[in-house]
């Protein structure tokens, strides 16, 4: 099968999703959560946390893979403070894991493999750190310790919390994606690009500012050494989004980590290559 995303498995892998997984809501306590489940019950579980733009959806490909062998895939939908009862306004990041760990309680998940994807590595990283006996191993896609905003971002993302506006409606949102993640889907059909603009897009901007303004201030660095699992940390060569030094951070920071490099690739593997993502992850979980 070729290392790149085709049309056939993108809609194979999301009408799957649709028939196969379980989705429900749930309240942690801060906001009403929607999460899929997809496997069997009895599988070894692995919990997806997404990124700052993204959601659950974007990882069908990866998570069709992973049920196919034999892991039960769980992902949900972090708080966007538009339609989900969440307080965006009053979120440390602590309050991330909590519903994390909300999550597992719900259903009834005493430990499980957890993969966190760009922000969502952050979340991970801290819960590994704070809830270790909840955990097996962790997976790090995009992943960073810390990543400030760059002074071009940073206004921008103050402006953005107060915008009623989705990604997708704002003007330069294709051109700006295109830009820092084009070099990555040159290899995909058009249409895997247009589905990563579909999820991004859907995010509500005020989310997005929220989130990013969160990273600004926030260093994960300090609990790196505490975290005793082991990590794969997996990653693009040619990344737009994190940086090479955040990741060599992680490997300072992170007891007992490896790293693997796909080429030729950005920021979403879960996009263009899932089957060399989805072989990474099981290799590295078995």
């Amino acid at each position: 099968m070729p290392p790149f995303a085709t049309t056939a498995e993108l809609h194979a892998a999301l009408a799957r999703s649709d028939a196969e997984a379980t989705h429900g809501t749930f309240h942690t306590g801060r906001y009403r959560c929607r999460y899929l489940a997809w496997g069997e019950s009895d599988r070894p579980p692995v919990v997806f946390v997404h990124g700052l733009t993204d959601q659950t959806r974007s990882f069908a490909m990866v998570m069709a893979r992973l049920v196919d062998a034999g892991y039960r895939c769980v992902g949900y939908e972090l708080p966007n403070g538009l339609d989900d009862g969440a307080n965006l306004g009053m979120y440390r990041h602590p309050d991330l894991v909590a519903d994390l760990v909300a999550l597992l309680d719900h259903l009834k998940l005493d430990r499980a493999d957890l993969l966190g994807s760009s922000f969502g590595t952050t979340v991970a990283l801290r819960a590994l750190a704070t809830h270790p006996d909840r955990f097996r191993r962790g997976v790090l896609k995009g992943g960073f310790a810390r990543r400030p905003l760059r002074w071009t971002e940073r206004g921008p993302a103050r402006l953005g919390r107060y915008w009623p506006w989705r990604l997708g409606q704002l003007p330069g949102y294709r051109v700006a994606m295109a830009r820092l993640e084009g070099q990555g889907f040159s290899h995909c059909p058009p249409e895997i690009f247009r589905f990563l603009l579909t999820c991004g897009g859907a995010a509500p901007a005020c989310t997005v500012a929220r989130r990013a303004l969160m990273l600004d201030t926030l260093d994960l660095r300090p609990l790196l050494p505490s975290i005793p699992h082991p990590v794969l940390m997996i990653g693009g060569d040619c990344d737009g989004i994190v940086y090479r030094w955040c990741e060599e951070e992680l490997e300072r920071g992170l007891k007992d980590v490896c790293r693997v490099e796909l080429t030729p690739c950005g920021h979403y593997p879960q996009y263009t290559m899932p089957g060399p993502t989805a072989e990474a992850i099981a290799g590295f979980l078995a």
